[in-house]
């Protein structure tokens, strides 16, 4: 049955104000999940990521390599113990953010470019009913399966997401996409509802350009 409306959330620096990969490593380093030294070179390669010289694989690479070869308990256990880590962190303005949507009847859907392994505890967290996120490839180097859930990739996610389940597509449908990032616009463009979160320099000015709705976090939204 096609919806009639649909809420889409980014994740990082949206409704939550912190790198979930960076978080990740903090919680398992702490523990002894992770060598020592693996936030700091999660760091250094986002600060390499924003000059240009790594890319968004590189990112996820870091993140998943670890991972590889670990028994399905494993992994699972890694999520609990990160998401109890992360209960205190979920802000009660993104937790208000998403119940009033699900209170509406609007399905809530995460699309975010983080790892699906990462996403997924935070996603249950806030609430929300699904998570399009990018798809770790738990072999070799690494990889990813498919594209990344990143800029226009986002679109076509979502996309395939409502055709799967035979809710039609976003043309024609009410829906609502809340990002900080510029690289978001393809999806923000997308929905009949943009709506910046603290945005970025270039996000703040399109939206202004625009007429968009500009959120601070924390700020009341009606």
């Amino acid at each position: 049955m096609r919806l009639s409306h649909l809420a889409l959330f980014d994740l990082d620096h949206t409704l939550i104000d912190f790198d979930s990969g960076m978080a990740w490593c903090e919680v398992h380093e702490r523990a002894g999940r992770l060598p020592p030294g693996s936030h700091a070179r999660y760091l250094a390669c986002c600060q390499a990521y924003v000059r240009g010289e790594a890319t968004l694989l590189d990112l996820h690479r870091l993140l998943v390599r670890p991972l590889n070869g670990l028994p399905a308990d494993t992994l699972h256990a890694w999520q609990a113990a990160f998401s109890a880590a992360m209960a205190p962190c979920m802000s009660p303005w993104a937790l208000d953010l998403v119940n009033r949507h699900r209170q509406a009847g609007h399905p809530c859907v995460l699309v975010t470019a983080t790892s699906r392994l990462i996403a997924e505890p935070l996603a249950r967290l806030l609430g929300l009913h699904h998570t399009l996120a990018t798809e770790p490839a738990l072999s070799g180097d690494g990889d990813v399966q498919d594209m990344p859930c990143w800029g226009s990739h986002k679109v076509a996610r979502v996309e395939a997401w409502l055709s799967q389940h035979d809710h039609g597509g976003l043309a024609g449908m009410t829906s609502w996409f809340y990002s900080d990032a510029y690289s978001d616009l393809p999806l923000l463009q997308s929905v009949t509802h943009p709506v910046a979160v603290q945005p970025d320099g270039r996000l703040r000015a399109h939206a202004r350009a625009r007429g968009w709705p500009i959120v601070e976090r924390g700020e009341a939204r009606d």
